[in-house]
C-alpha cells in the first residue's frame, strides 16, 4: 500500500472510532461493543472478513452463566430472552470475562459441570437480591448464588483457607457417661438418733454427781450421779419382800422398778443381796459425750426434769444445701465427697442418707443429709464442710463441650460440619453440664461432627443465607 493509501485508512479508521465514541455517548454502548464495531467498519474498509479478524481469540466454554443485551447496555437476563426489536440476547459462557466473579466462572468452568444460577446476591450481604446480574452503589458486582449452594437455606460452605483464617475447630459428640458434680455447702450436725437424754421418772434427790461435766467423754454403764427417790426406795422394799416371800411373787414388783427406771444391773444386785438399797445409782445408757449436764449435788429433780444429755458422735450429718435446680438429679445412695477448710489435706467420703422434702424460700435450697464416720471424734458440731456430690446413674449419654452450644436465650443450637467445608445450624435439646461438658438429649447423635470455635460467625452467616433464600422465594414464583 503507498502512503497515500495508507494515510487515507487512517483517516477512515479515526473517523469510524470517533463515530463510534459520540455512537457509545447516545447509546451506553460499553467497550466490548465498541470493539465490535470498530472490527465491522475496518473489515468493510479493508474488505477483510470480521469472523477472521476474530478468528485468533480463543473460543467460549462452559455453561452459560447469563445473557446480556445486543446492544452493550445494562440490561442482562437469566436465561435466554429477546429485544423490543426481536433481536436475541448475547449469551455469555464460563470461559468468558464474567465481571461479577472472576474466581467463581473459573470455578465452574474447571469443573465442567452444569450450574444453575438461583439470583444473585448483595456483595456486603444485604437483603437485596436480583434475578440477573447486578452492580452496587459502589459499582461491585452481586455474587451468583447457585442451585447446588442453596439446596439448604441454612448452609454454609466455607473455603479451606477461610476455615484457617477462622481458626474453625471441630469435635465428634461423644457417647459416654456424664456424673456430674454437685458442689454445696454443709455444716457438721449431730445424729439424732445417737443422742440420749438422762431423766428420772420419779421425784429424786440428787445426793452426789461424779466428775463428769459439758465436753466429758463416758462410756456406756459408767455412774453419773447417786440419788434417792422414796418411790424407788418403797419398790426396792416390796420387791425384796416379794423375792423372800415367792419367786412368783416377785415379778410384778421388779417389773414396777424397771417402770421407775431403775437400771437392770441395779435391780440385779438387789436380787442378789436380798437387801433395799437406800440410794441408787445413775448410769449412762450409752457411750459419748456429755452435751449437757444439769444435775446438782442437793438439788430436787422431778419426774421428767433432764439432768444429762449424751450424744455418740461416732458418727455424724453433714448437713448440706444443695440449690433446687441440682436436686433433683440426687438419690438416696450417692457418694459424697467432704472437705473441712479446718482440716487441711484430708477428705472424707460419705453417702446421701436423706433428701429433706422442702426447699428454703430465701435460699430456695434443699437440706442434703449425709452420713459420715468420725471415731476419732475430730469432726466438731457446726464446723463448715465443702460437699462435692456424685449425681448420674452412669448411663451414656450424647455430649459435647459447652462451647459448642450456642444459647440464644428460648433455644440451643450446635453447628455441625457437613464435610467438604459445609456447615449448617441444628437445634438440640441440653440437659446436664459437667467438667466442660454438656448433655444433648436431642438433635444429634453420637459421632456427629461439630464446630466448637468461631460457632457464633457460622451461624450468623447460616441466618444470612436462611433471610436471603426467604427474600428470593418470592421474586423466583414471579
Amino acid at each position: 500500500m503507498s502512503v497515500l493509501g495508507k494515510v487515507v485508512l487512517i483517516g477512515i479508521v479515526g473517523g469510524a472510532a470517533g463515530w463510534a465514541g459520540l455512537e457509545a455517548g447516545d447509546r451506553g454502548w460499553t467497550p466490548a461493543t465498541l470493539a465490535d464495531g470498530v472490527r465491522t467498519q475496518v473489515a468493510a474498509v479493508t474488505g477483510t472478513k470480521a469472523e477472521a479478524m476474530t478468528a485468533a481469540a480463543p473460543e467460549a466454554s462452559g455453561p452459560v452463566i447469563y445473557y446480556r443485551h445486543p446492544d452493550g447496555v445494562a440490561d442482562w437476563s437469566a436465561k435466554p430472552a429477546t429485544t423490543p426489536d426481536g433481536r436475541s440476547f448475547i449469551p455469555v459462557f464460563a470461559s468468558e470475562d464474567v465481571s461479577f466473579d472472576p474466581a467463581v466462572a473459573e470455578t465452574v468452568a474447571a469443573d465442567g459441570g452444569e450450574r444453575t444460577v438461583l439470583y444473585y446476591r448483595h456483595p456486603m450481604g444485604l437483603p437485596d437480591t436480583s434475578p440477573v446480574p447486578k452492580l452496587d452503589s459502589m459499582g461491585m458486582d452481586y455474587l451468583p448464588v447457585f442451585a447446588d449452594e442453596a439446596s439448604d437455606a441454612g448452609t454454609v460452605t466455607v473455603s479451606p483457607g477461610k476455615l484457617q483464617r477462622t481458626g474453625v475447630r471441630t469435635t465428634l459428640a461423644a457417647l459416654a457417661p456424664m456424673a456430674t458434680t454437685i458442689r454445696a455447702p454443709g455444716i457438721v450436725a449431730l445424729d439424732d438418733r445417737r443422742v440420749s437424754v438422762i431423766a428420772l421418772r420419779a421425784d429424786a434427790f440428787i445426793e452426789t454427781v461424779e466428775d463428769v461435766t459439758t465436753g466429758s467423754h463416758v462410756v456406756a454403764g459408767a455412774p453419773l450421779a447417786t440419788l434417792y427417790s422414796p418411790d424407788v426406795a418403797a419398790a426396792a422394799a416390796l420387791y425384796v419382800s416379794d423375792l423372800r416371800n415367792g419367786e412368783a411373787r416377785a415379778d410384778g414388783s421388779r417389773q414396777r422398778l424397771a417402770n421407775l427406771g431403775v437400771p437392770a444391773i441395779v435391780i440385779d444386785q438387789i436380787a442378789a443381796d436380798r437387801r433395799a438399797p437406800v440410794s441408787i445409782p445413775l448410769t449412762a445408757p450409752r457411750s459419748g459425750v456429755v452435751l449437757e449436764r444439769m444435775a446438782v449435788e442437793g438439788m430436787m429433780s422431778g419426774a421428767g426434769e433432764t439432768l444429762f444429755r449424751i450424744a455418740d458422735t461416732s458418727m455424724v450429718w453433714i448437713m448440706a444445701d444443695v440449690p433446687e435446680r441440682a436436686v433433683m438429679g440426687l438419690t438416696r445412695g450417692d457418694a459424697a465427697t467432704i472437705t473441712f477448710p479446718g482440716l487441711q489435706g484430708e477428705t472424707f467420703v460419705g453417702v446421701v442418707d436423706e433428701i429433706y422434702p422442702q426447699v428454703d424460700m430465701q435460699t430456695r435450697t434443699a437440706r442434703v443429709r449425709i452420713d459420715l464416720a468420725n471415731p476419732d471424734g475430730r469432726l466438731l458440731v457446726n464446723l463448715f464442710a465443702d460437699v462435692a456430690l456424685a449425681s448420674g446413674d452412669g448411663t451414656p449419654v450424647v455430649q459435647v463441650p459447652e462451647t459448642a452450644v450456642i444459647d440464644t436465650g428460648d433455644r440451643q443450637v450446635v453447628i455441625r460440619d457437613l464435610g467438604d467445608g459445609k456447615f449448617a445450624p441444628q437445634d438440640v435439646v441440653v440437659g446436664r453440664q459437667n467438667a466442660g461438658m454438656i448433655e444433648v438429649q436431642d438433635g444429634i447423635a453420637a459421632g456427629d461432627r461439630v464446630v466448637t470455635t468461631s460457632t457464633f460467625l457460622i451461624d450468623a452467616e447460616s441466618n444470612l443465607n436462611a433471610a436471603l433464600a426467604a427474600l428470593t422465594a418470592p421474586e423466583a414464583d414471579q
